[in-house]
């Protein structure tokens, strides 16, 4: 650890270093995150970027009597350094250790909890307001990216900004990238703002170094400002909205963005100030790859190369492969993502197919009514998020596809338990949501080889579909059991007698494990895969429930409102006497930490089931069971 870092022990502990040690301290604040992500993973060329630009903040700032709202969070890391969270690194993002994103619970100048993009305009707004409805003296910040800043709810919070008598200051940190470089009119926008050398040579070399010599002359350059900005910036779309405007400054120079923010401080307005970064900035192999080291696992520091060499094809590298495929067989398929092109696995299919490729930016609502009309057009539009990110887009999913039972395919990726960036990204509501919306199909593969035999199905079906898989390896067991893909039919991997194992998706693995160990046990157990979620097989069920007295449901999704319930209730209105067992993640929101701990602490790994499912049982023998357990 750095000298100077060493003297960092809590809050405000940063304004006792010299001036001219800021640019060393930014060094060792860099050597330190590169060194503690490197063992841990975590967000790392978001977080290099911003390490000056927090610095001025803490340094203009009161915390935690004044307030930040970081814009997704993930840049938040040198935050939680100068607030005394050092020691939090070695556990970073592990189950029981520190939060990649700021989190209320953790410390009193987190001022709000994020995880998602394009809140914090709204979130700060609604602290300015609280403030001055109770008299408060606080200076309210909200930190957003430039990619963040596409997202439709932003659009929204500055419109009502817009309105303010009082003050309120929202920092865009402009680094030109989301996860992938932005596009987009806005990004343009900001590209103009970027280069306009005569704004802001005139800002840097006249105004503030005549503002102590010369403060007349500086009075006349002051009144005249609107007027230069329009000619040297073109639309100036924040001034024209109503929210003064303070940049573009250098967001690696800590003494402009001080005098930014005391200028900021003194508007009874909202002040937005244009702060330019550079992402990854200080280590070479993030500055040549800002995407790569977005969110990065263990690596070598030298290299900057992953220590975990992949040896088998995940689930996106397997959607990838399917996606180029189905673009050969047909030309009518395009993909359209939210800023995650290369995160879904959508690089090779944009490379090989331009013209049926859209990155829509971080806006997932329009992303999915984007589909919907080109769906009316007469193309067959994939829609590819994280889970966690889709139900950002629900009304649009209802409204707008699903109501006009529109054939657009809504590829779900991280469905499930994700685990190092916590509550906000764990997928574990997707089934619940889309369960509810009449019409629309629901799957999910057991194995690789069924994610491509779902797609093509997908393609071919005429109506709303969705698939979901999981983060991680794909499973490449049951590789012999390849049934056609038929709607509404599951597929019966083992059959016998008393004990139904009845999985979706990513479960199915989980079960073929608590098979094993039920066998081991002397129990008989039959599997089926269940690959629809949405309809459900009750012909299967019809066929099983006779010989099979409990019926085991699993799934990687929350309880409420699943593909258990949907067992249940099916076999509720057949007057069954079956015992049911749901196998799901409790109703609670999921930490942060490794998959497997994380199934463990859920009750959804292979050994607490194959408990569970015996415990069960043993009730149902004694007489003793109940129907419907979970």
């Amino acid at each position: 650890m750095g000298i100077l870092l060493d003297s960092i022990i809590k809050t405000g502990d940063i304004r006792k270093i010299p001036p001219q040690y800021y640019d060393q301290l930014a060094e060792e604040i860099r050597a330190f995150l590169v060194e503690k992500i490197s063992v841990t993973g975590g967000h790392l060329a978001s977080n290099l970027g911003a390490v000056e630009l927090t610095m001025a903040l803490h340094l203009s700032l009161d915390l935690p009597n004044d307030k930040i709202v970081w814009d997704v969070g993930h840049q938040s890391y040198t935050h939680k350094i100068l607030t005394g969270r050092k020691e939090g690194f070695d556990h970073l993002r592990q189950y029981g250790g520190m939060s990649g994103f700021p989190k209320r619970a953790e410390s009193d100048c987190d001022a709000f909890n994020t995880g998602h993009s394009s809140t914090s305009i709204s979130a700060a707004l609604g602290l300015v307001k609280a403030r001055d409805l109770l008299g408060r003296k606080q200076t309210i910040v909200a930190v957003i990216g430039d990619g963040a800043l596409t997202g439709g709810m932003a659009y929204e919070a500055l419109n009502n900004a817009a309105k303010l008598k009082t003050n309120f200051i929202i920092v865009l940190n402009d680094n030109d990238m989301s996860i992938n470089p932005n596009v987009g009119g806005l990004s343009n926008y900001l590209n103009d703002i970027r280069t306009s050398d005569g704004y802001i040579n005139l800002r840097d070399k006249v105004y503030y170094s005549m503002n102590e010599k010369q403060p007349k002359t500086v009075d006349v350059i002051r009144r005249a400002k609107n007027s230069i900005k329009q000619l040297m910036i073109p639309g100036m779309y924040f001034e024209d909205i109503g929210i003064t405007y303070l940049g573009p400054v250098d967001g690696h120079n800590i003494e402009d963005m001080e005098r930014a923010f005391s200028d900021a401080k003194r508007a009874k307005k909202a002040v937005i100030v244009h702060v330019i970064t550079s992402k990854g900035k200080g280590y070479a192999p993030a500055e040549r790859h800002p995407a790569r080291f977005h969110g990065t696992g263990p690596f070598d520091i030298r290299t900057g190369l992953p220590k975990a060499q992949k040896t088998k094809a995940d689930w996106t590298d397997v959607f990838s492969t399917v996606m180029v495929k189905l673009g050969q067989r047909d030309e009518k398929v395009v993909a359209i993502t939210a800023a995650m092109g290369d995160g879904v696995g959508l690089k090779r299919f944009r490379s090989i197919y331009p013209d049926r490729f859209f990155d829509v930016g971080i806006a997932e609502q329009h992303a999915v009514t984007f589909a919907a009309g080109l769906a009316v057009g007469g193309l067959v539009p994939v829609v590819c998020v994280y889970s966690s990110f889709l139900q950002r887009a629900y009304d649009q999913i209802v409204h707008d596809v699903c109501m006009q039972k529109l054939h657009v395919i809504f590829c779900i990726d991280r469905a499930g338990l994700v685990g190092a960036d916590g509550e906000t990204h764990q997928g574990i509501f997707d089934i619940s949501y889309l369960s509810m919306i009449p019409g629309i199909v629901i799957m999910a593969p057991k194995n690789k080889w069924e994610l491509s035999d779902m797609m093509k199905f997908a393609v071919k079906y005429n109506g709303p579909v969705a698939v979901r898989y999981p983060r991680g390896t794909a499973y490449d067991g049951l590789e012999n059991f390849r049934l056609p893909v038929k709607y509404g039919r599951s597929e019966v991997i083992y059959e016998e007698e008393d004990i139904l194992l009845y999985a979706a998706g990513s479960m199915v693995e989980t079960a073929v494990k608590v098979r094993h160990a039920l066998k081991e046990k002397g129990f008989s157990v039959t599997l089926v895969n269940a690959r629809f979620v949405k309809p459900i097989d009750t012909q299967m069920l019809d066929e099983m429930k006779a010989s099979h007295p409990l019926i085991v449901t699993m799934e990687e999704n929350v309880i409420t409102g699943g593909f258990g319930d949907a067992v249940d209730e099916y076999l509720e209105e057949s007057d069954s006497d079956n015992e049911v067992l749901n196998i799901a993640i409790p109703d609670n929101f999921v930490s942060h930490g490794n998959v497997d701990i994380l199934r463990q602490v859920c009750g959804i790994d292979a050994d607490t089931v194959t408990d569970r499912v015996i415990t069960a049982w043993e009730g149902i023998q004694a007489g003793k069971g109940r129907k419907h357990l979970s």
